[in-house]
């Protein structure tokens, strides 16, 4: 049986995470199939973002939006993403074209954000040729939480995404 490959125009349909507290701005490409469906993000159960920031931050691993959301703020977090709207199959991130970036540049103005760090090298990339030269923020590239990174343990993740202590506290 085949599974036919087609491409979608999708928007974005989760509103960023952010408040006049946050600090640092963590960026991902584009919303998954299994986040739009939830409308939040990281929303594929495999997905280690919220393992990885619920230890960096010393929280009780979230479980529903809100609680996602409190952590997120509780800890001068924002999240978002690189992409608005694009053409995509599925929620592979090697395959999105025709992209049209978000605003970053409002969640900077209307917080305390000082870097950005980019989950996974699609997320840097898009960011390096769309966003970071409107805009005059330091950022940084982190190892992707995606399952599709299977290369990378929970613990080395963790390691490596403890940078951002620096930033938070």
């Amino acid at each position: 049986m085949k599974v036919e490959k087609r491409t979608y125009r999708v928007k974005h349909n989760i509103a960023p995470v952010y408040d006049n507290s946050s600090k640092v701005l963590i960026l991902g490409s584009f919303p998954s199939v299994k986040s739009r469906e939830q409308c939040f993000f990281y929303g594929h159960p495999q997905n280690r973002f919220w393992k990885v920031i619920s230890q960096i931050t010393e929280s009780e691993h979230p479980q529903t939006v809100a609680e996602k959301s409190k952590m997120l703020l509780g800890n001068s977090i924002a999240v978002w993403d690189v992409v608005g709207e694009c053409d995509i199959i599925g929620s592979q991130d090697n395959s999105i074209l025709n992209v049209v970036p978000n605003a970053i540049d409002k969640i900077i103005k209307a917080s305390q954000v000082k870097m950005v760090f980019l989950n996974g090298k699609t997320a840097y990339n898009l960011y390096k040729k769309y966003v970071a030269d409107n805009i005059n923020i330091e950022y940084r590239l982190l190892p992707s939480t995606s399952p599709a990174n299977a290369t990378w343990s929970l613990s080395r993740l963790i390691d490596e995404w403890s940078v951002l202590k620096d930033y938070i506290k």
